[in-house]
């Protein structure tokens, strides 16, 4: 068998697909993963192809080549299709040696990174001034902006941020125990200016929730009588 039939077996793809995803710890890459493969079965039954093969896993990568995506996405994508014909052939809807062909498919070379990728310092600081610093919403906005630049963090990893992950470590702040990708805990040094725009929205948010102190209006006399 060397075939995945799309149409009959619809019900065998999502059930792969779903040994594949389950199989993925990270929820980003597990939506990566999901895409890549939901965009695969769909160019795979556009037209006859001669069976889930190495052939037919090049001819994808060069489809994708043709789109113009990255090396990294492109990757993540050959990974996902590669994990399908281990469990493919794990189901016994592929024979193992068409499923071992496909994952010796090596995905594109990484050549350096472009020129554009990364934030000069001036485009850097344009960003971290953009939101309104008289507003909370701008601290906060900030705030966010700064770990990100100045931790390098996931935009995942900053959602699920909390104030007690940010503590003094040998006389330095830092964020510890950070669950991040594939269950991995870290710890990342974090510079002053970065605590320094945390600090200032945190400080507001408090003088916010503040209770303040209820104005006084002259004093109405009493209607009852004194004893």
């Amino acid at each position: 068998m060397n075939a995945l039939v799309v149409a009959p077996k619809a019900t065998d793809w999502h059930r792969l697909k779903r040994l594949v995803l389950d199989s993925v710890s990270s929820p980003i890459t597990r939506r990566v993963y999901n895409l890549g493969l939901d965009e695969f079965f769909e160019w795979y039954g556009r037209e006859p192809r001669a069976g889930f093969t190495k052939a037919t896993v090049s001819a994808w990568r060069v489809a994708l080549e043709a789109r113009g995506l990255g090396s990294i996405s492109i990757n993540v994508r050959i990974t996902a299709v590669r994990k399908l014909a281990v469990e493919a052939a794990d189901n016994g809807l592929l024979a193992p040696e068409l499923a071992a062909g496909i994952t010796r498919i090596k995905g594109v070379k990484m050549k350096g990174v472009r020129l554009g990728n990364w934030l000069t310092v001036r485009q850097a600081q344009a960003l971290l001034n953009a939101p309104d610093a008289a507003t909370n919403k701008g601290l906060r906005d900030r705030a966010i902006l700064a770990v990100l630049l100045g931790c390098g963090l996931r935009r995942s990893e900053v959602a699920a941020l909390a104030v007690g992950h940010i503590q003094m470590r040998d006389g330095r702040w830092c964020i510890v125990d950070l669950l991040g990708k594939h269950g991995r805990v870290r710890t990342i040094p974090m510079p002053t200016w970065v605590k320094v725009a945390i600090d200032a929205w945190t400080s507001a948010g408090r003088r916010q929730r503040r209770p303040g102190i209820p104005s006084r209006g002259p004093r109405r006399p009493s209607s009852g009588h004194g004893s």
